[in-house]
């Protein structure tokens, strides 16, 4: 796995090895990466990356916050509760000197409690496949203040997800056995 565009392009993360079988810990492909970069650079609903406060739930490796910190976004805060991801996590921050730009918070995404900071504008979400880990995750945010108005979800599901209500589907592609899903946040 590596950066694959913006000021850290090329830099290899971590080995992933067995990873965590018990956390379905399956990081996110460079070709999905990078179609998914594709999609949010180029796509019609303007670049949200520049300056964006991002939230990576199911972090893994955090392989697609870090790709946003490379293209620009100001802070990623990486949610996780697997072992073996959060230290390939802090492993990858320290490989890419992103110490100062990221937050790493231990806990279930599905309960994330009340935000005491600004909300994000951008988030990414990859939870185990057909478990609705998501939905309940996504449901979380709204309820505690953790989404900006307007905020832009990129979500990977083996399936077409159902987005909450209120939010609004923007584009849905597949990748082999992934669908991901750009979602916009109520407000």
């Amino acid at each position: 796995m590596r950066i694959i565009g913006g000021t850290a392009r090329g830099l290899k993360l971590a080995e992933v090895g067995t990873g965590d079988a018990e956390a379905h810990l399956r990081p996110t492909s460079d070709r999905v990466r990078e179609s998914i970069f594709n999609l949010l650079v180029n796509g019609t609903h303007g670049n949200p990356l520049p300056g964006a406060r991002v939230l990576d739930l199911f972090a893994g490796t955090g392989a697609l916050g870090l790709e946003a910190l490379s293209r620009g976004a100001a802070r990623v805060v990486f949610v996780d509760d697997g072992i073996a991801a959060r230290g390939l996590l802090r492993r990858n921050i320290e490989l890419m000197r992103a110490a100062d730009a990221t937050d790493i918070l231990r806990g279930d995404a599905r309960d994330m409690g009340r935000n005491r900071d600004a909300p994000y504008n951008l988030v990414f979400l990859d939870p185990p496949y057909g478990k609705g880990l998501g939905e309940l995750a996504l449901a979380s945010c709204l309820v505690g203040g953790w989404l900006a108005p307007g905020a832009r979800v990129v979500w990977e599901e083996a399936a077409r997800p159902i987005l909450p209500e209120g939010f609004v589907l923007l584009d849905q592609r597949r990748y082999g056995g992934t669908t991901v899903t750009m979602a916009r946040a109520p407000g």
